[in-house]
């Protein structure tokens, strides 16, 4: 499927709704995407590929900025302008996750930037929560919407305050913030509970279900962290809600799934990809040239 809005190209990409846009023709104008509705198109898409525009990182932020009320940070990366940070994560492959899906600070909105990419490899994974629920056996099904899953962390003093001073904006100082502070800046409804330890680290669990609704939709997409990365930050521990473990076979089972109905984006220099992070897990193939250089960014969307 190929439909032109404007001067923008929209390409159905992969097996899935995911839609690259391209110029339709003639030179690139990155300022049209400020207003190309991006935000709706990823509603029905739930990742897009925006590939031949070109643009610098001072570009990248300002679209960030253009459709998002608010930015958040992870904490353990350096700040690329005012909303894009380095993704450095190691060279092994990542798996299945929701950014921030483990904490009660998931953002809307996920954007990749590739400021080089790889010669080899290396590519991002995208795996829609919708064809993951709708594959899932009735059996993992029932386990799943039986009760939410329970993350538990534990997160070093300087991490946590400066996640929640950037959240609290930029009069906030991060040696001034308080643990209460958090359940104000936590995303609405989260159920989470915090707690400080003695060397002022915060230990916090957070109870969410595996498969729910999205940003915009009432469809239950299975999108959760329960394959995600620990790179900069102790494992989390996993558990349902009552305490159990999950099934040895229920987790054979989505693994396998998972993978059945992942997609890779394979990067070109000046690439963008932004997902919904409601919906769209996304992981990584293992670096093989450590040259490749991919800035993100995760915000709320306006709307």
């Amino acid at each position: 499927m190929t439909l032109t809005q404007n001067s923008l190209r929209l390409t159905a990409i992969g097996s899935g709704d995911g839609l690259a846009i391209t110029p339709a023709g003639g030179e690139a104008d990155f300022t049209e995407l400020y207003q190309a509705g991006l935000d709706g198109l990823l509603a029905d898409a739930g990742h897009l590929l925006i590939r031949g525009f070109n643009p610098g990182v001072e570009e990248f932020n300002e679209l960030v900025q253009r459709y998002s009320s608010r930015t958040t940070l992870d904490p353990a990366r350096t700040f690329h302008g005012d909303a894009a940070q380095k993704v450095d994560s190691g060279h092994d492959p990542i798996g299945l996750h929701l950014e921030n899906g483990a904490t009660p600070f998931a953002p809307d909105l996920l954007w990749f930037y590739c400021v080089r990419a790889a010669t080899s490899g290396s590519e991002t994974t995208v795996c829609d929560g919708f064809r993951v629920w709708d594959a899932l056996s009735d059996r993992t099904r029932k386990v799943f919407t039986a009760q939410p899953v329970k993350y538990s962390r534990n997160v070093p003093r300087e991490m946590w305050q400066r996640l929640a001073a950037h959240l609290a904006g930029e009069s906030h100082h991060p040696g001034r913030m308080q643990v209460s502070s958090l359940y104000a800046l936590a995303n609405e409804g989260a159920d989470v509970t915090f707690t400080e330890e003695s060397d002022g680290s915060l230990t916090y669990t957070y109870t969410v279900y595996a498969a729910h609704p999205t940003r915009w939709s009432t469809r239950t997409a299975w999108a959760n962290s329960l394959l995600g990365p620990s790179f900069n930050y102790e494992a989390p521990e996993i558990r349902f809600a009552d305490g159990s473990a999950i099934p040895d076979d229920v987790i054979a089972e989505y693994s396998q799934v998972t993978e059945s109905v992942t997609e890779e984006v394979s990067w070109e220099d000046g690439d963008i990809v932004l997902i919904d992070n409601s919906r769209v897990m996304h992981g990584r193939r293992a670096i093989t040239d450590p040259d490749r250089t991919i800035l993100n960014a995760q915000s709320y969307n306006r709307s």
